[in-house]
């Protein structure tokens, strides 16, 4: 099955507004902004399948116009099933002048055999703010299928004004590379990444603070990193989807904190 969305945002008194709006099944949007009056726009990218089949490719596309700010919220764990050819999704997003854009996906769960491929693009202008954030787990744990799963590459591109700037590059392939070896995983079995950028912040002292929160943290090893353009990446590994799906929530709570602060000053 081929599915497709494609989301626009506009502003009206200076309220985030849902615009053009277009999707096919099985997906379906929903706009879960509880607070009407709140500048930021929430949306829920929602499904009536139960997960990703063989052969199905999902393209998704999404406009964030100037001075908009869109949090996209998905409805639950992303489950990949049995394959034999495999599965592929494709990712735009656009951020305009001002604007603001938040992702924070449930985790994703590639079941036994599973084959996907995902390729996320992401265009940003000046002045404008990212958080972009991923889970991958290592499949059904009380299903004995730790690792089970044939193929999974996932690759992120951002580009600040056309120019590419971060590039991510994941590929897991079990049966050709232990996930356990040395260099990998290393015995951990979930991981998650951040990504974060706004020319207008402090990135160094933020890293610092960031650095600092996940230290007290248990059961997991993570590195934070900044950028040459105002940026930072954040990896973690640990044990539990749950654990590292919230962290990242929390991750996120704290850099628009900081930022609410910097504006106050």
């Amino acid at each position: 099955m081929i599915a497709k969305l494609h989301i626009e945002t506009f502003t009206r008194n200076e309220i985030t507004q849902l615009g053009n709006c277009y999707f096919s099944p099985p997906l379906k949007v929903m706009n879960i902004t509880e607070d009407k009056l709140a500048k930021d726009l929430h949306l829920m990218i929602m499904s009536s399948s139960p997960g990703i089949l063989d052969r199905d490719g999902y393209e998704l596309k999404v406009d964030v116009a100037q001075n908009c700010s869109l949090q996209l919220h998905t409805q639950s764990y992303q489950r990949l099933f049995d394959m034999q050819k495999g599965a592929t999704q494709k990712m735009e997003v656009y951020i305009q002048k001002n604007a603001s854009f938040i992702y924070l996906p449930h985790p994703t769960v590639p079941h036994k055999n599973s084959i996907f491929a995902t390729h996320n693009k992401i265009y940003l202008n000046n002045q404008c703010s990212l958080i972009w954030g991923e889970v991958l787990t290592c499949g059904r744990k009380l299903n004995d299928e730790v690792f089970q799963f044939s193929k999974h590459h996932n690759i992120t591109e951002i580009f600040l004004n056309n120019k590419l700037i971060i590039k991510e590059n994941l590929l897991m392939q079990p049966s050709l590379l232990n996930p356990n070896s040395m260099g990998q995983l290393e015995g951990f079995t979930h991981q998650a990444s951040f990504i974060y950028f706004d020319e207008s912040i402090d990135v160094k002292a933020l890293c610092d603070k960031l650095y600092n929160s996940l230290s007290d943290k248990k059961e997991i090893s993570f590195g934070v990193s900044t950028t040459q353009y105002n940026s930072l990446i954040i990896r973690i590994l640990g044990y539990k989807a749950e654990q590292l799906y919230d962290l990242l929530k929390e991750i996120a709570a704290s850099i628009q904190t900081s930022k609410i602060a910097h504006y106050a000053v």
